[in-house]
């Protein structure tokens, strides 16, 4: 028997393991690490269990859900690494959830976010990649030509003359030619600007003149009339092409259109659905706070999971005791008579009453009334759970019906037409016109979510639980009867927080007693004589809500960042290198020590000073700026005139220079005419700025726009010197830009004077 023994626990054991789904042992190592929150072994086992068995449902909803709580756990340790200051260990935390659930946006935008904070800690910026121009045909013109001045020296001018020759001092200054609309008005202002650069200059002009400047070339800048027509007539616009990548619906695109023309007074713009984008033309400036909206707007919606676990647990406890005794008695009476019979027909004597007397046992029978003995115990528990998930976009109403469409019947009555038989109108009955309505019966959600930035959720939700308890007879027509429990409300949650919704509960309890009176009130005699019945029903319905956020609202700090948008009638932007005063000048060197940028060609006139420029050549002798005298002896307070000299020079047009000196010293009091660069018969610009606290002087010679230059020989400029106290000093030119009539750099040797003070 032994044998036969072990042979059929082995075939037992071979049928239990054929019966058990491939896989299962894998599958409940991975429910109890997931028990344990070891999502990364549970998705492992997981894993394991679905290859072993590809078509197992139950495999593949656990290991979905389980690669969403992995990644979601990776996403939290890689949240509190960051906050803790450990940023690439974040980073590995985030790339990890998204190598897991590659379908989770929240983890690139961490991800992203944090390669930001890395980038931006170790200041390593990536240069955008330029496109390449067409080899055949130049590139189109971006923006409007921006001006590139000759200098850009601080500017320090105090004047009081008519509008165009403050324009065209404050251009020469910069080495910048200044042309004018023909109804350009004539206006006497005065200006005075202090420290402040060449745009700064050209708008606080423009405002006192009440007109409007203009880049034409990167030299020439055009002046016309603050006049709306003049305007349209002249303001440069730039039409471009904004491709939004998260709107959903035309109506989100066409809300983004009106706020831009709203805002900006936007003319000119046009949306296109079915490309997703936005064309705009208009100025520069309302391009550019166009783009900078469109860039803050057009960002990815919000997302949130909620996980709900809608629990109805019910008892029915039902107790049926003792003995019910028969309630009733039947008797009956069969008297015997005397029957005659004729032919077909047959005749009872009836009983009399004096046939009474003479009843007896036979002439009667009594049926007695039968006892039910009942013991009746049953104790019924059960639990229905649904566990949906709901994925919605923030501001989107997500819904969710998992049951049955029942019908129900609605009637609606109409006037019926009828005829009389004798051809006169008879009555008219009313007809009944049948419909019938299908109602969702089951669970029912309805959600409508909003994801704030600080990881918190508000829910506006719609729970409904139903079910068919019974029909009732309406009309006709059998009715369901549904049973509902149901919530409508607004929360508010944190992320991954448990809300539980109860309160939904009810409670019967029925009790019957049945018996004899009086003796089904005795104790212990009652359930001879009596039957007890206890009925006790719970209804409990629970929901549980949690709200899992998969992608958060992406803003970054240039989107919260205000932007300088101009007035209501000129709406434009400004760098805030605009708005700032010039940075200070260099400190003054001693006057002991040689100046770092003194040019060695001043003892090598085979050296240039100067690099030639936009392709000009270089001269064969070489040219030279120089100090005469070169040397020279003062007594404190006392007051002389040094030349600034220019030798070997062809087509000078203009030539700013920056002059250093001693300021304990000596101070630069004036600047006079040359007469070189007038070529004796016109007038020339000369525009000076003297820092006597940092012993620097910045000056400006520049001949009438549209002429030639000068070539040859001769003192551009007179400087007048005063002697303050004893000591030597060192006149250096420490920066020089020539430029001939085409806007050409001309190279220069420069040289320095040496000023001697005695007491």
């Amino acid at each position: 028997m032994r044998p036969w023994g072990s042979l059929f626990l082995c075939v037992s054991f071979g049928l239990l393991a054929a019966g058990c789904p491939k896989g299962n042992s894998d599958f409940n190592q991975g429910r109890k690490a997931e028990t344990l929150q070891d999502y990364d072994a549970a998705l492992g086992y997981y894993q394991k269990a679905l290859k072993a068995d590809p078509y197992n449902a139950n495999y593949k909803i656990k290991l979905n859900q389980t690669r969403f709580e992995a990644g979601q756990a990776h996403i939290k340790q890689g949240v509190e690494l960051r906050k803790k200051g450990d940023l690439q260990g974040a980073a590995g935390e985030f790339q990890r959830a998204q190598a897991i659930d590659p379908s989770s946006p929240v983890a690139e935008q961490e991800l992203r976010k944090t390669v930001e904070l890395i980038a931006e800690k170790s200041r390593q910026t990536d240069a955008a990649a330029e496109p390449a121009a067409d080899a055949d045909q130049p590139p189109l013109a971006i923006l409007p030509p921006e001006i590139k001045p000759l200098s850009r020296a601080p500017i320090t001018v105090k004047m009081s003359n008519d509008s165009k020759i403050v324009f065209d001092t404050v251009g020469k200054l910069a080495g910048l030619t200044v042309i004018y609309d023909p109804d350009f008005p004539a206006r006497r202002i005065t200006v005075e600007l202090t420290n402040v650069t060449l745009e700064q200059a050209m708008d606080i002009v423009s405002m006192q003149s009440k007109s409007v400047w203009k880049p034409v070339t990167e030299n020439i800048i055009f002046v016309f009339p603050d006049q709306p027509q003049k305007r349209r007539d002249y303001e440069e616009q730039v039409i471009k092409t904004f491709y939004l990548s998260n709107t959903v619906q035309p109506q989100d695109l066409t809300e983004i259109v009106t706020g831009l023309r709203q805002l900006l007074d936007l003319k000119r713009i046009q949306q296109l659905n079915s490309q997703n984008a936005i064309i705009v033309r208009d100025t520069p400036d309302k391009l550019l706070l166009a783009g900078k909206m469109i860039s803050d707007i057009d960002k990815a919606k919000p997302e949130v999971v909620v996980q709900i676990e809608v629990l109805q647990a019910r008892t029915d406890r039902l107790r049926d005791l003792g003995v019910l005794p028969g309630q009733q008695a039947t008797v009956a009476f069969t008297p015997g008579g005397t029957t005659t019979t004729s032919g077909s027909t047959t005749t009872t004597t009836p009983l009399t009453l004096n046939n009474l007397k003479h009843l007896s046992t036979k002439d009667y029978s009594v049926t007695l009334p039968g006892a039910t003995a009942n013991a009746v115990l049953t104790d019924t528990f059960t639990k229905i759970i649904q566990n949906p998930e709901i994925r919605s976009v923030d501001g989107q109403t997500a819904k969710l019906n998992i049951g049955d469409r029942v019908p129900v019947a609605t009637g609606s009555f109409q006037a019926g037409v009828g005829v009389g038989s004798t051809g006169g109108a008879g009555f008219v009955n009313p007809l009944v016109n049948t419909q019938f309505t299908y109602i969702d019966v089951g669970v029912n959600v309805d959600i409508t979510p909003c994801v704030h930035p600080n990881h918190e959720v508000s829910l506006k939700m719609k729970v409904e639980v139903s079910s068919v308890t019974g029909t009732s007879t309406i009309g006709g027509i059998q009715q369901p009867i549904i049973s509902q429990r149901k919530i409508d409300h607004e929360i508010r949650l944190k992320e991954g927080e448990v809300n539980v919704l109860g309160g939904l509960f009810e409670r019967t309890d029925t009790k019957t007693l049945n018996g004899w009176p009086g003796l089904a009130k005795i104790p212990f005699l009652r359930y001879l004589f009596s039957d007890e019945k206890t009925d006790h029903q719970e209804n409990e319905v629970l929901i549980v809500l949690i709200p899992r956020i998969v992608r958060m609202p992406e803003w970054t700090k240039a989107n919260l960042r205000s932007l300088y948008s101009g007035s209501e009638t000129n709406v434009q932007v400004k760098r805030e290198s605009d708005i700032r005063a010039p940075s200070a000048a260099p400190p003054t060197a001693p006057a002991q020590q040689p100046q770092m940028n003194q040019n060695p060609a001043a003892t090598s006139p085979n050296v240039s000073g100067a690099v030639p420029a936009n392709g000009a050549a270089p001269q064969t002798t070489a040219a030279k700026i120089r100090f005469e005298p070169q040397s020279l002896s003062l007594k404190a307070g006392q007051t002389a005139t040094i030349g600034v000299v220019v030798e070997n020079v062809n087509d000078l047009f203009s030539i700013p220079l920056l002059l250093q000196y001693n300021p304990a010293v000596i101070s630069v009091e004036e600047v006079q005419h040359g007469g070189f660069l007038s070529g004796g018969t016109q007038e020339i610009a000369i525009v000076q700025r003297v820092d006597k606290e940092h012993g620097q002087a910045i000056i400006s010679a520049t001949r009438q726009p549209n002429t030639p230059g000068v070539n040859g020989s001769g003192t551009l400029i007179g400087i007048v010197i005063k002697a303050l106290a004893p000591g030597s000093s060192n006149l250096s030119i420490v920066q020089v830009n020539a430029k001939d009539s085409q806007q050409k750099l001309i190279p220069l040797v420069t040289s320095e004077a040496t000023l001697q003070v005695q007491p």
